[in-house]
C-alpha cells in the first residue's frame, strides 16, 4: 500500500506547524482516503495481533534439564 493520503496529511501538518496556523483544512476527497488509510493500518494490525496470538497457542516449546554431575 502508498498511504499517499497519510503521508499529504503528515506533510500538511508539518507545512501548517512551521507556519504556527491553528487550523487545517482538507478538501473531503483527501479527508476520505485518510480515513480508508487508517482503517485499512487498524485492520491489519487487528489481523497480526489475532495471527500472533493463534502462533502463540500452538508454539511448543521444548525444555531439556541435564544433571550433570548430580547425584
Amino acid at each position: 500500500m502508498n498511504y499517499i493520503h497519510t503521508k499529504r496529511f503528515i506533510d500538511k501538518m508539518s507545512m501548517l506547524e512551521s507556519k504556527q496556523s491553528r487550523d487545517v483544512v482538507f478538501p473531503i476527497s483527501d479527508a476520505r482516503g485518510l480515513r480508508d488509510e487508517i482503517a485499512k493500518l487498524l485492520a491489519d494490525l487487528y489481523e497480526l495481533k489475532n495471527a500472533k496470538s493463534d502462533d502463540q497457542e500452538n508454539e511448543v516449546i521444548q525444555i531439556e534439564i541435564k544433571g550433570g554431575s548430580f547425584k
